[in-house]
């Protein structure tokens, strides 16, 4: 009998990717892997249809392609990612493509890669922080969040999975410490004493497939996923050990890294800042009780680090 087939968006991506390569890494094979990419002649998918994927074309603004890709599944792996456009409005459109189409493909479990919507949390209306594209206060978390009722609308049997912050951003997005004028490693956020819940990657690959795995057991859950909750001083302290050279945790003001002048600066500025406010709450989401019922192997960030620390990008002292 052929295996259910499991449509991964994304899989060439963070998320989508870490799962994908869970899937196709599971000793018992439970599942086909179909990766849906925009890429299908690019490395990273060519690696998955080495490893036993089937590779497919689609595009999140084209809701006739995500069709195409979820016909036929059992389940689906549904992720936008706003970091490609900067737009809230059509990270929306495009959560109401994946909902419409999981719908319409008869799906019989979809995870939705989501985040808080902070307006949920207080108004935007800029009493807190600046609102962002007319009506956000955090687009990425905002759009996500409210696109949560697509698929209960759509009444899609449906998993809700909060994620936190990549240890990966270490690397590829600029997070990683910095060499200042004095020649000394600082990392910069402006979340004070604050602890906040961070991941690696690959383990939200590994919980999602457990999620599949689990079945109608957790259809109708929201699961919040941390390798460990973390203030900046500690993840310093953690930097040093590994990496061998002292790294401080710079604290700075909401206000302060919004004026910093890199693209999504604003953005992050907001998102950092809800964080921090509302520690309590988002933390709390992302209990580690529960996310280690679900995964005991989690990584926390030592771990992550004895196996990453070489990527991240260090400029040499002079």
């Amino acid at each position: 009998m052929s295996k259910p087939v499991i449509t991964v968006f994304g899989a060439t991506g963070a998320q989508g990717g870490g799962l994908a390569r869970a899937l196709l890494a599971d000793a018992g094979r439970h599942f086909a892997v179909r990766a849906v990419t925009r890429k299908p002649d690019g490395a990273a998918a060519r690696l998955l249809r080495e490893r036993g994927a089937t590779v497919v074309l689609a595009d999140l603004d084209d809701v006739a392609s995500v069709q195409r890709a979820l016909e036929g599944s059992y389940g689906a792996f549904l992720v936008t990612n706003f970091w490609e456009h900067f737009s809230a409005e059509r990270e929306l459109e495009q959560a109401h493509h994946l909902a419409a189409a999981a719908a319409q493909a008869g799906v019989r479990h979809a995870i939705w890669s989501t985040l808080e919507d902070t307006r949920e949390f207080f108004p935007a209306d800029g009493t807190r922080m600046p609102v962002l594209q007319g009506k956000f206060n955090v687009p990425h978390f905002d759009a996500k969040g409210e696109a949560n009722r697509f698929f209960a609308q759509q009444r899609v049997p449906v998993t809700y999975l909060y994620s936190s912050g990549y240890w990966e951003n270490l690397i590829h997005f600029g997070m990683g410490p910095k060499r200042g004028p004095d020649g000394k490693l600082a990392i910069t956020f402006p979340t004070g004493s604050a602890r906040i819940p961070w991941i690696g990657v690959e383990d939200i690959g590994i919980a999602a497939r457990e999620i599949f795995l689990r079945a109608d057991a957790l259809i109708g859950e929201s699961i919040g996923l941390a390798g460990e909750h973390l203030n900046g001083a500690q993840m310093a302290v953690h930097l040093s050990t590994a990496l061998g050279e002292h790294v401080t945790y710079h604290a700075v003001t909401p206000e302060q890294f919004r004026g910093f002048e890199f693209p999504g600066a604003d953005e992050l500025g907001n998102m950092w800042q809800f964080k921090r406010d509302f520690e309590g709450a988002y933390a709390s989401r992302r209990n580690m009780e529960r996310v280690k019922s679900l995964h005991p192997g989690i990584a926390n960030f030592a771990t992550w680090l004895a196996a990453n620390k070489t990527r991240i990008p260090v400029a040499p002292a002079s």
